[in-house]
């Protein structure tokens, strides 16, 4: 794979991994679990698009 295919791949992992942590606050009782939750997600999804972004730029996060 190539390197660009690897850091895209790292980018969809985050975002999976965002939208794992987005479900299970919704099913978390305790309010203060639920924010670190949403706020652990929120950090991924950033992430995220930081690293598409500087993909997209030609820029590898990985290098």
């Amino acid at each position: 794979m190539s390197v660009a295919g690897e850091s895209g791949g790292r980018a969809q992992q985050l975002r999976a991994k965002a939208q794992e942590l987005n479900e299970a606050a919704e099913r978390a009782t305790d309010p203060e679990q639920r924010q670190r939750l949403q706020d652990k997600a929120r950090r991924l999804r950033e992430q995220s698009e930081q690293e598409s972004a500087m993909r997209d730029r030609g820029m590898d996060p990985m290098v």
